[in-house]
């Protein structure tokens, strides 16, 4: 696989220009309005000075995640919110001043919200699809002159392979019309999951890169959350490296099929990498094409040693089969449910030297 220059390793933002509300306990009819206090945090959550932190940890590139109804009002289709677009200029510009590349990624689409059951549906109603395509060309337009890779969606929820793969082949092709050279990212269906990348439309464009999420073993990295009913109902630490028994037992408490886990000896790097195994079949397959691992990450009050040990083998995995990465997430707002932070939250320092070491790829 040819190396994604610039985009090697690298940071997601989550928690600014999205995941800053809780979506699900939101009374109806709020759920997708933004109010006064949005406005204040937009302005004031990420600065240029963690643009230059994140740097300073030896970062490359920034996935900047936000939402469609952020940008383009919920009820109003095209009715963009220049202020907001402004975010997004301003944060590329400190991005440029410290030598760090960005990928601008849409987290939440308007009908596929990857933790929330929205009523409105992106792969089936032709308005809301219309509507994505449009957002993306108006991205370009606005950012015509920046290099910013453009990722098409974060996680696409449900297995509607079809559909998917017909709108993202739509998308490109009218970003095509504006931009021939702009580097655009697609992942597949089912939250992303690498076992689904071998449904995915591969095309003849060496300008469109191929991604996938990773949180496998979920009842590790999302432990206790409370996101997650049964992950909170069954409240225990979840170890990493460990004995695989808690693993089998969670499937007898809170459904699931506990064989899944009982041929492993712990739950350790093997589990890991049986699990990312199709992303490594994919690029077997697809040697001329380049596939990232865009987004992966520990929910934050897992012990910090079981969170470094995961993350070591995660980034190992990705560095044996030459595969660039993100990690998630850089902050987290006290509304986010998942908050899987690199800083501490209120200091907005790495959670350990090593997790820094490990981050970087320092992983031998």
């Amino acid at each position: 696989m040819k190396e994604f220059t610039g985009y090697m390793h690298g940071m997601g933002i989550g928690g600014w220009l999205t995941n800053f509300k809780r979506l699900p306990v939101l009374p109806e009819g709020y759920k997708m309005k933004l109010s006064t206090g949005d406005f204040e945090h937009f302005e004031k959550y990420i600065t240029h000075e963690d643009v230059k932190y994140i740097a300073s940890l030896g970062m490359d590139h920034i996935r900047l995640a936000f939402d469609q109804y952020v940008l383009e009002e919920y009820d109003n289709p095209c009715a963009y919110r220049d202020e907001c677009f402004g975010h997004i200029e301003r944060f590329l510009k400190w991005c440029d001043a410290e030598g760090v590349n960005v990928i601008l990624n849409l987290h939440k689409a308007i009908g596929c919200i990857c933790d929330f059951n929205d009523s409105r549906s992106l792969m089936t109603e032709p308005e809301l699809r219309e509507r994505f395509v449009c957002l993306w060309c108006e991205i370009e337009n606005r950012f015509h002159e920046h290099p910013a890779v453009f990722e098409l969606m974060n996680e696409v929820t449900g297995s509607d392979n079809e559909n998917w793969n017909t709108l993202a082949a739509e998308t490109i092709s009218a970003l095509r019309k504006l931009n021939p050279t702009r580097i655009i990212m697609v992942g597949s269906s089912q939250w992303n999951s690498c076992s689904q990348l071998k449904n995915l439309r591969l095309y003849d464009d060496e300008n469109v890169v191929y991604t996938f999420h990773n949180y496998a073993p979920h009842q590790f990295t999302h432990q206790r959350g409370l996101l997650q009913g049964m992950q909170h109902y069954y409240n225990r630490d979840m170890p990493y490296p460990g004995d695989i028994g808690h693993y089998i037992d969670y499937c007898h408490s809170c459904g699931g099929d506990p064989n899944h886990f009982a041929r492993y000896p712990e739950m350790g790097r093997q589990y890991l990498w049986d699990v990312l195994k199709p992303a490594a079949d994919f690029i077997a397959a697809n040697p001329d094409k380049i596939v990232t691992c865009g987004e992966f990450g520990t929910i934050r009050h897992c012990p910090i040693e079981w969170r470094e040990n995961w993350m070591r083998d995660m980034i190992t995995f990705c560095l044996d089969h030459q595969i660039p990465y993100t990690c998630w997430n850089y902050l987290s707002t006290p509304y986010d449910g998942n908050r899987f932070s690199l800083v501490d939250d209120d200091r907005r320092i790495i959670v350990s030297r090593e997790m820094a070491r490990i981050i970087r790829g320092e992983v031998r």
